[in-house]
């Protein structure tokens, strides 16, 4: 597969996750020779998006307990005697506790296939090139293709996706032009059409299991719950390198929060606030007059030091608020814990919501479409059109350390081949026990539900929504609840996509099972009680434990060489900011003189080969001639600016060679 991979790198990266994928792209862009390699057959780790099919067998994966000790250890024969070896994990055990369960008749779907699967044929890896930017896929001198997704899309899904067809908003969260500063590329928001519903809200349709299986390939089911601050540092680094040109996004169109045994959508602009019928006057006046204290808390000192060692909840009971105004502001603004969170933490927790409202829509959040999984991916193809080299399906058995410097200077793959590099950036789930003995995990509680219905129906149906559901008993945390429709592209026609997340006390069945019992009805058809029929209805779900590495210190491992850089999986966090993060650092400490992640060039600056344009090879006399102007035509198409100069003395080649770059650059803009 890659067994001819050249031998010298200036970085090489293990693991696919959002941060590792980060810092490839950031390498890459900065004139480094990028090795990105994956043990897995899918691009993400766990930060991917399945669809249904690839989550089932996701499921069985890791529910089989496989043992790889007899393997072959040849490769040990290739460590010098000057030399060491610190061998690298072969199974993943960053996922634990997978339970499923299928509330409908699973006996139709014996045999049914999904529709559109192609032949099943030996897997080499990951398969289908995603239908984005084909010209980056011909620049990159990649081994496999830098994007390719776990199932092919059909072509309905698809179409809109194409970064050319990606100009028009939906209508809700279009982006102001004083949001983009010069050479910014504003985000695109999806356009995709939201499904219409056929049918009356009272009655939702029946979905059996058969159906969902053969639709299994309209899923895009992600194995972290995150949504994307619209003025947090993910969208930041997503405009600024351009990347964004490589997704879609779809506004988070409404928040809501579960009091007293109902589900309610919480108002938080100042036109949700005077619209509600929720609140009072006198609540609508109290709420406005705290939230605009929230967004210049900092200069207000005095009204909150006193209270710096309390809980935000304790401060929120000293404001006057209402006991409905503290449960909206504490859960569903600032969305903290109730009894850990201190008071600073909360106003900042406020001040980021209510600062993100409005950029994009009327809520502070976005979600892509296709789910999360596609983010990292569009990093990866960044790091390949910059020359970064990518192979899924390739374990990495140890990484060499020079005994007497101390730092790692090379990594031994499943080919026996030793590949140099000067730096090497490793997702913690490769490290082996031995040396991650003193590290203290975290775990998070993760659960995906397919329903037959919203948690709040309203009109229109297509919505995404966020709940934060308080606590269900002492010392549980609460839970982050997001339920998306089929306009995100990651659920079949009348479905919807449900993730709860939370840390985790126990296994993620018992932490989460009480949330979902009281927004969803579990029970089977016959034993449904009137009270439940008004419910959504779960028609299959999933529970499984994933490992939190965020926060751990690099001293905490044994043994790591400076050299070696570790990447965190997903935190328990509804943003991304600390994946983000993580890599600028890691990317400072390698390269501290270059940028992380610099805008693309202008189509202006680019600067050809030498021989292309020297005034003794071309044969013009006047040095300023051979300055590359914009040509009328390219500036009034789109501003799109096309290199011209005096073609005396060119050669064919030469001239076919600049109308591709030229041609190249028209496409890209």
């Amino acid at each position: 597969m890659a067994d001819n991979l050249p031998s010298e790198f200036e970085v090489v990266v293990l693991g696919t996750g959002l941060p590792e994928s980060i810092v490839a792209a950031a390498c890459a862009r900065s004139g480094q020779r990028v090795l990105h390699v994956d043990s897995r057959n899918y691009y993400g780790g766990n930060w991917a998006s399945f669809s249904f099919s690839g989550l089932l067998s996701w499921i069985k994966e890791n529910q089989q307990k496989t043992d790889l000790g007899d393997e072959c250890e040849d490769w040990k024969k290739l460590i010098l005697e000057d030399e060491e070896a610190i061998p690298l994990s072969r199974k993943d055990k960053t996922i634990q506790h997978v339970e499923d369960f299928c509330f409908g008749d699973q006996d139709s779907a014996e045999g049914v296939e999904e529709a559109g699967a192609l032949p099943k044929l030996p897997v080499l890896g990951a398969s289908g090139a995603k239908g984005v930017s084909l010209e980056s896929e011909k620049e990159c001198p990649a081994v496999e293709s830098p994007c390719p997704e776990l199932e092919s899309r059909e072509p309905e899904q698809t179409t809109g996706t194409e970064p050319e067809g990606a100009t028009e908003g939906n209508g809700a969260g279009t982006t102001s032009g004083t949001e983009s500063s010069p050479g910014e590329s504003t985000l695109e928001l999806g356009q995709t059409e939201a499904a219409p519903s056929e049918t009356p809200t009272q009655e939702p349709k029946k979905i059996t299991y058969s159906q969902i299986v053969r639709e299994g390939r309209r899923f895009n089911i992600d194995l972290v719950s995150k949504l994307l601050f619209s003025r947090g540092l993910l969208i930041d680094l997503l405009i600024k390198s351009n990347v964004s040109r490589y997704a879609e996004f779809k506004n988070a169109t409404r928040i809501l929060a579960f009091r007293e045994g109902k589900v309610e959508q919480v108002p938080c602009s100042r036109a949700d606030v005077f619209n509600s019928r929720q609140l009072t006057m006198v609540e609508k006046r109290m709420l406005m007059k705290f939230l605009t204290f929230c967004l210049d808390y900092e200069q207000h000192p005095e009204e909150y030091q006193d209270h710096e060692s309390s809980t935000f909840a304790q401060f929120l009971q000293t404001r006057k608020l209402t006991p409905s105004l503290q449960h909206f502001i504490l859960h569903s603004i600032a969305m903290v814990s109730e009894t850990e969170s201190r008071t600073l933490e909360g106003l900042q927790a406020t001040k980021k919501f209510l600062q993100c409202l409005g950029r994009y829509g009327n809520t502070p959040f976005l979600f892509p479409l296709y789910g999360q999984g596609e983010i990292p991916q569009c990093f990866c193809r960044l790091c390949a059109v910059f020359g970064g080299i990518y192979c899924l399906r390739h374990p990495v058995r140890c990484l060499v350390v020079d005994k007497a410097s101390g730092r790692c200077k090379a990594i031994v793959d499943h080919f026996g081949q030793r590949i140099n590099a000067d730096y090497f950036i490793v997702e913690d789930s490769y490290l082996s026990e031995s040396t991650c003995t003193n590290v203290c995990y975290r775990q998070i509680s993760r659960a995906v539900l397919i329903t037959d219905q919203s948690v709040l129906n309203t009109d229109p149906e297509q919505q995404v929504s966020i709940l934060t559901v308080p606590p269900v008993e002492l010392g549980k945390p609460a839970v982050c609840v997001i339920e998306l429709c089929s306009s995100t592209m990651t659920c079949m026609k009348d479905t919807y996509l449900v993730h709860l997340t939370c840390p985790s006390t126990q296994t993620a069945r018992e932490d989460l099972e009480p949330v979902v019992q009281k927004l969803f009805n579990v029970n089977a058809e016959k034993e449904t009680e009137n009270e439940e029929l008004e419910k959504p209805r779960v028609l299959w779900a999933v529970y499984f434990n994933m490992r939190d590495s965020s926060g751990v210190e690099k001293n905490s491992y044994s043994g790591l060489p400076p050299n070696v850089y570790v990447c965190s999986g997903p935190d328990s966090a509804l943003g991304n900011d600390c994946a983000v993060k993580q890599a600028e650092t890691i990317f400072k400490e390698m390269f501290p003189t270059e940028e992380f992640c610099p805008p693309p060039p202008n189509p202006e600056d680019i600067i050809y080969d030498e021989d292309e344009i020297e005034p003794e090879e071309s044969g013009l006399s006047n040095p300023a001639e051979t300055k590359p102007e914009p040509s009328a035509e390219g500036s009034s198409d789109g501003g799109a600016a096309v290199v011209t100069a005096p073609l005396e003395g060119f050669s064919a080649m030469k001239l076919l060679r600049l109308l591709f770059v030229v041609m190249m650059m028209l496409r890209a803009i």
